[in-house]
Parts: structure tokens; sequence; C-alpha cells
């Protein structure tokens, strides 16, 4: 009886360890950027779980680093700001990598309703960034972003 309920234990904490393992979203890819001659490490979402989930829950972020959302297609995009904790910069690029629109400063929110931030031109890329950072590098629309290579998803 022992050896059962000792395998029986085992068992109970190879599932609840698996079930804590899956609900959280993988890490996404690493990879780096260049806008307006300054290099950023941003996380690459691809995935619709990955973009869903985004920044969410973050309590800072290193100025150098951001967050680069690759999606299939240019098509409008909206963003919000849902249980994200830190004030972003969000620049929507085109299938040219270049600067469509920017939406800048948008605010933590922490329960509806939520601000959206919409691109006012179709976007295939959108980098989040800190907030206060679009007017640092002094960003306007048709800047060019490069791209390193290996970023799946971006052509």
């Amino acid at each position: 009886m022992r050896h059962f309920s000792l395998f029986a234990a085992a068992i109970g904490l190879a599932l609840c360890s698996t079930v804590a393992w899956t609900a959280v979203p993988a890490t996404p890819a690493a990879a780096s950027v260049v806008l307006h001659g300054r290099e950023f490490t941003v996380e690459v979402a691809t995935t619709p779980a990955e973009q869903a989930h985004g920044l969410m829950d973050r309590t800072s972020m290193p100025l150098d680093h951001g967050m680069l959302f690759v999606f299939p297609d240019s098509s409008p995009r909206t963003f919000w700001m849902k249980h994200t904790l830190i004030p972003l910069d969000m620049l929507f690029f085109d299938t040219n990598r270049r600067l469509v629109s920017i939406q800048a400063d948008a605010k933590p929110c922490r329960s509806d309703p939520c601000a959206l931030y919409p691109s006012r031109v179709p976007a295939r890329y959108v980098l989040e960034l800190n907030a206060g950072t679009a007017a640092r590098l002094g960003l306007r629309d048709g800047d060019a972003i490069t791209f390193s290579a290996g970023i799946s998803g971006a052509q």
C-alpha cells in the first residue's frame, strides 16, 4: 500500500507540474532590431498566444528592449493595454518595414474598459517600446526598421 501511495503522489505531482507548465506562455524568441540608428533587443511574438500575452504583467523593461509582433499580412491593427503594467509606445510598420503610425505613451490598464490603440493604416509589424522612446528618438512616419537575421515570419 505504501508503494501505491508513493506512486499516486508522484503521478499527482507530475500532473500538477505539467498543468502549471502548460498554463504559462513560453517566452518568445529574442532578436534585435535597429530603428533610427539605435539597436533594441526584442522578444518576437509570432503566434496568436504570444501576441495575446504580449508584455502583460511586466513590472519593468530595460530601455533598450521591446517586443516585436510579426503578423502574416498587413491589416489594420488595434492593441490594448489590459494587464500591461508599464506605459508603452506602439510603433506600427508596413510590409516594407516603414513606420506608418505611432501610438505614444499608451497607459497601463488593470480592468475594463481599456483604451484601444489602433494603427492609422494597415500594418504588418508592431514594435512596443518603453513610453517616450519614439519622442526621444524623433521618430516620424516613413522611418525604416531593420531586423536581425532569423526573425521568424519576417520577409
